[in-house]
């Protein structure tokens, strides 16, 4: 790295000016500081930092003497660092994704020691080294792109867990994968699997000493969960049951104990349980249950005594359930001195003998801000902002909110309203999840619904049916319900912003991306007394394309099995597809329309943009079209980030922003 650019770095993490009115870079541009991590003991913290010309570098920091820093790795401006994970006290491991290439995988995973000496290649993303080192036989060698980053695993060794996958010459998707020890200094590679696995494995779990004893796959529209002792090589089923419509079971984690946590139904919601591996049985009751919630959340074990010390756990928002009262002391002195932000306690390992906590203080109005906290002096330490140029006090107000849907079903929703009071309704935006069966916002930073709030738009984010995390009946209500219930979901939602007087009926926009896409085009087209204009990107056109797209990355699991759960049957459902695809209705649409698509999606193929640009192009004039030819599913470089929004900045403010 250049010595130049060091008090660059180092600034940036730790200060970043407030901008007086922020721009569309402010929100979209790549986080300044992120992936952010403690080592075990607590004795070094790291921290990506984003750099001019589009770079980003790895630095780790005495946590004794944060001015004393190490900076690991540079990278160039077409890589970006996706994650960073402590081997141990003095090894750290991370990965490297290449932008130049957009679809999924070529991540190069990378290790070196924290003073940056002892780098080590592990593993190649580059799928050209992969042809050419086929049939190598060689223990300790650069593992190909079909090896990923699993887990580290926490035994202060320099080993690390890497997962192959295995193609079946078929399909776009892995058929199964199994698990590996890497060593990060000789790169001998040891089989964590002694003998046989289990069919179609796409998921594993390991215990507090690595080994595998949950497998969980998925074949034939089954989803199974498998289990095996410790010093077995047996398998057995602990679960077997049809995906999306059976009932709710699905490991998560083990604790120090080797007890096995699971998510399971429990009065319509999924609760987190404990499973008794030796009677093969859950717990009578929840372990952690939320009415009105599906359980979301992620453990925080201590590395020396295994024990569980509390979970993170997300409802409408995020909050920390603690087990062990030292935890939960730090948490209440932290709460203390940062009042008016969620504050997230991290810990490198060691929680219990660490000098320090790292602290994730965020809000709706504020994004991620990372602090040191020495637990002897009770001081905070900041090492900066991911979004520094964002000031709190211009963002607005988001709440949690539950609007009644036209056939009485309750529908969750979050509501951001600009900043500053309202003389009246004001213009507003619909803003719809993608997935669809996803969970679609939470109480936290959103960076799309700021920017739209802060340009003086309410923004309606619904939880409409089908979509996860707020019950079973919730997610099978949106089965085969793409055009028809989903899809009023929102008008309902819209209706309701006007009636509790936020949004202007006369200024009402729909808009999203993937699945969000989609429902943009038919809200325009069922409700054009409704919807003003729309902002559609990545969007499914055509339900039966769907299954139909040759360059698809969906499997044959997921198009004999999943979407035809979740979506039809386009044989017996064929009616439907063509009432419910705005590509056969595309005559119908009139108002104006932003359209965005990337050249390498292969989830939506470009295929659904250039057929219905063309089609409704036909019948409406105003109707954009704009291409990114290095981008799949999504915006993954910030240029084109903040020219996109910065164009749906211009396009709402010509045809919604004023009214006619």
């Amino acid at each position: 790295m250049k010595k130049n650019l060091l008090p660059l770095l180092f600034a940036l993490l730790a200060h970043g000016a407030h901008a007086a009115a922020p721009r569309a870079a402010d929100f979209f541009q790549t986080p300044q500081v992120s992936h952010v991590s403690l080592s075990p003991k607590g004795g070094y913290v790291a921290a990506v930092t984003a750099l001019p010309d589009s770079q980003t570098a790895l630095a780790v920091r005495d946590t004794r003497d944060l001015s004393k820093f190490k900076v690991i790795i540079k990278t160039s401006e077409n890589e970006v660092i996706t994650a960073v994970h402590w081997i141990n006290e003095n090894r750290i491991g991370f990965t490297i994704k290449n932008l130049r290439i957009e679809f999924e995988g070529n991540l190069d995973e990378m290790a070196a020691d924290r003073d940056g000496s002892n780098l080590t290649h592990l593993i190649s993303g580059n799928w050209e080294h992969n042809r050419e080192a086929t049939g190598s036989m060689i223990k300790a060698r650069l593992l190909t792109a079909d090896y990923f980053f699993y887990d580290v695993t926490h035994d202060g060794s320099d080993d690390i867990i890497v997962e192959k996958y295995v193609w079946n010459q078929i399909d776009p998707q892995p058929d199964h994968s199994r698990l590996y020890r890497l060593n990060t200094r000789t790169r001998l590679l040891s089989d964590l699997l002694d003998g046989t696995q289990p069919d179609a494995v796409q998921d594993w779990l390991v215990d507090a000493n690595s080994v595998p004893r949950i497998a969980q796959s998925r074949k034939k529209g089954r989803c199974i969960s498998s289990y095996r002792a410790a010093k077995e090589t047996t398998w057995r089923e602990l679960d077997n049951g049809t995906c999306f419509q059976d009932k709710l079971f699905e490991p998560l984690f083990f604790d120090g104990d080797d007890t096995l946590y699971v998510r399971a139904s429990h009065q319509g919601y999924g609760a987190l349980f404990r499973y008794d591996l030796k009677a093969m049985k859950l717990a009578a009751t929840p372990f952690v249950s939320v009415p009105g919630f599906d359980f979301n959340g992620t453990p925080e074990i201590d590395s020396a005594s295994r024990r569980l010390l509390g979970i993170h756990v997300q409802t409408d928002a995020g909050t920390t359930v603690w087990l062990n009262p030292q935890m939960k002391a730090d948490q209440a002195r932290i709460d203390a001195l940062l009042p008016a932000t969620t504050n997230t306690i991290r810990c490198g390992g060691e929680c219990l003998a660490s000098p320090v906590l790292l602290v994730v203080a965020s809000s709706d109005r504020q994004p991620d801000h990372y602090i040191i906290y020495d637990r002897a002096s009770g001081k905070l330490a900041g090492l900066g902002s991911s979004h520094p140029g964002i000031d709190p006090a211009l963002m607005g107000l988001r709440d949690f909110h539950r609007y009644k849907a036209r056939d009485g079903r309750s529908i969750p929703a979050y509501v951001t309203l600009p900043p500053g009071d309202a003389a009246g309704p004001r213009p507003a935006v619909v803003l719809v999840h993608g997935g669809p069966h996803a969970r679609g916002a939470y109480w936290d930073w959103d960076a799309e619904a700021q920017f739209l709030a802060a340009r003086g738009y309410v923004v309606i984010q619904p939880e409409f049916r089908g979509g996860t995390g707020f019950g079973y009946d919730h997610f099978r209500a949106g089965m085969k319900q793409w055009g028809m219930a989903m899809q009023d979901d929102l008008a309902d939602a819209a209706q309701w912003a006007i009636k509790q007087g936020w949004a202007d009926p006369k200024r009402i926009a729909i808009m999203g991306a993937s699945y969000g896409g989609y429902a943009t085009l038919m809200g325009l087209i069922k409700n054009p007394e409704l919807y003003r204009c729309g902002v559609e990107w990545a969007g499914v056109t055509d339900i039966g394309l769907r299954f139909t797209a040759v360059q698809s990355d969906a499997s044959r699991e997921t198009l004999n099995y999943s979407l035809r759960t979740l979506i039809g049957d386009p044989d017996k459902d064929a009616e439907l597809f063509r009432r419910y695809s705005p590509l056969v209705r595309a005559a119908e649409l009139k108002q104006p329309l932003l359209m965005a698509h990337g050249f390498e999606d292969r989830r939506v193929t470009m295929e659904h943009a250039t057929r219905f640009y063309n089609a409704v192009r036909q019948h409406n004039q105003n109707v954009e079209l704009i291409t990114y030819p290095n981008e799949a599913h999504g915006w993954r470089h910030e240029e084109n980030r903040i020219a996109f929004w910065q164009r749906v900045e211009a396009f709402l403010d010509k045809n919604l922003k004023q009214a006619n």
